[in-house]
């Protein structure tokens, strides 16, 4: 006989089933090996779980002891084998009954003194064990972090010696709960900024739409300001989002307590940043600060600073929602559905345009200094706006700017509109405007014959490419939604075909 054992490997933040097959057996010199593919952490778990087993007074086997993780030709990374690795080996010492542990895919890792402790990507693996019908054992941390995966059977230890009491009816380890949810982030508000109208107006069609936005302007314009503030304006998670984010967030690591996220991230990335911190990997693939931007804002400042083969990484996960990242022996796919807001500055200097400070070099500053984003990655911004130095001796300037509250009741409305819009769109849940698709472009943004004529017009003369036409209509539909308007008209068409214009 051979013990068998259910745990998980992570690709990303899918679950792989994998059996943690052990076999005992008489041998001269006692050996204890672990084979199937693993990492320098499950080689190193011989030395935790045989210390483990020992601190609950049980003696060790002096045998030859062979741990298998099957299928042998899938790489297993990380410590959360520990813990199934010992049950084997105590399911083989006679210590536990194999029926005990049939139904349980189990995960943990162990101290020397027994203790087990917490691992990263509890939620998918308990969503995994739960789509499964079967329960799962886990650190006693990670308990109301795996509750949130539903109504499933859940273990929750502190310790091997006492998982093993309650396996053996000797002691009762209460159902861990899920804690509640609080919101208490603060976010600065849009009342604060003085002036910046239009700047502000392309920021609630931008959180309406779920657009990708550039602000150009010369530093102290306020283009970090403006970002900072958008969060305020966007609309509260819904359920599955939650899950999704709070997925991406345990396999980083970044789950306090079983406490999860409920608003949405705002990545602020350094323009030092480098590829695999960007879109996720390593040596274990881990996710990146697209991933984690994933259903919130990813904001990069000095966009223009970043090296160019970071920049150009963003392409894909901009069409698709994901970042697929491959590997000799795998390939990895992680969710990147982010709204990306940039700010830059019109040249080197920053000060191109400026009749106080104006540009020694003029043109061929700003020119060259454009040139470091790539033409591709320009043609997925759906908008790009000019940031004016304001005069802050100006008293119309120094009046208090509408809230942000009032502005978020906007942008629910025209979330509300949306979401009744595509309703009747199976395929995807939640869909806004700037996730169209090409099929719903032409059934929700149809022109007139004069809108048609201005597009066409607009086209000619600024050398729209497909993507960019299409990323016109889009915005146009979600300002004809802000104005409550079935159609696009003239005016929302001519507004959108302005936030474009300086693309090209």
């Amino acid at each position: 006989m051979v013990a068998t054992i259910k745990t998980f490997a992570f690709s990303g933040i899918d679950v792989l089933e994998v059996d943690v097959q052990v076999k005992i057996s008489s041998a001269v010199n006692p050996v204890f090996n672990i084979v199937g593919l693993g990492d320098k952490a499950v080689a190193e778990s011989k030395e935790r779980v045989r210390a483990a087993i020992s601190s609950t007074g049980l003696e060790w086997p002096s045998k030859r002891i062979i741990v298998n993780l099957a299928p042998a030709d899938t790489q297993k990374e990380g410590s959360h084998y520990d813990l199934a690795i010992a049950l084997g080996i105590m399911m083989e010492m006679g210590i536990i009954s194999p029926k005990l542990t049939e139904r349980y895919f189990v995960l943990g890792e162990l101290a020397l003194d027994g203790g087990i402790s917490v691992v990263n990507g509890m939620i998918s693996a308990a969503i995994g064990a739960n789509q499964r019908n079967y329960g799962i054992i886990c650190p006693q941390i990670n308990g109301s972090e795996a509750a949130w995966a539903g109504d499933l059977d859940i273990i929750a230890a502190p310790n091997l010696l006492s998982l093993i009491n309650h396996l053996k009816s000797q002691q009762l380890l209460a159902r861990p709960q899920t804690k509640k949810i609080t919101k208490s982030v603060k976010y600065p508000d849009f009342s604060e900024v003085k002036g910046q109208e239009s700047a502000k107006r392309a920021l609630e069609i931008a959180a309406t739409g779920g657009h990708n936005l550039l602000m150009i302007g010369a530093p102290g314009a306020g283009k970090s300001m403006l970002a900072s503030r958008l969060p305020s304006i966007l609309p509260d998670l819904e359920l599955m989002e939650i899950l999704e984010i709070n997925m991406i967030n345990s396999i980083s690591g970044k789950i306090n307590d079983g406490n999860l996220s409920t608003t949405r991230p705002f990545r602020e990335v350094h323009h030092s940043c480098s590829m695999p911190a960007m879109v996720g990997g390593g040596s274990s693939v881990k996710p990146g600060e697209i991933s984690l931007a994933h259903h919130g804002v990813l904001f990069l400042d000095e966009l223009a600073e970043f090296p160019r083969q970071v920049l150009d990484s963003l392409r894909q996960p901009m069409e698709n929602g994901q970042i697929t990242i491959s590997r000799v022996n795998s390939r990895v796919s992680l969710p990147a559905s982010f709204q990306l807001v940039a700010a830059m500055n019109p040249c080197r200097c920053g000060y191109l345009g400026n009749a106080n400070k104006e540009c020694k070099r003029a043109s061929i500053c700003g020119q060259e200094y454009k040139n470091k984003i790539s033409g591709p990655l320009l043609d997925r911004i759906d908008m790009v706006i000019e940031v004016p130095v304001i005069d802050y001796f100006d008293q119309d300037n120094k009046k208090r700017g509408e809230s942000s509250y009032s502005i978020r009741q906007r942008v629910l409305y025209g979330r509300d509109i949306q979401k009744q819009r595509f309703v009747d769109q199976d395929e995807e849940k939640n869909i806004i405007n700037a996730k169209m698709t090409s099929e719903m472009i032409e059934k929700f943004c149809q022109l007139d014959d004069d809108c048609q004529n201005l597009l066409k017009t607009a086209s000619d003369k600024i050398g729209l490419s497909m993507r960019g036409i299409n990323k016109i209509l889009k915005v146009a539909r979600t300002i004809a939604d802000l104005a409550n308007s079935n159609n696009i008209a003239k005016n929302h068409l001519l507004e959108a075909i302005s936030y474009r214009r300086q693309i090209y």
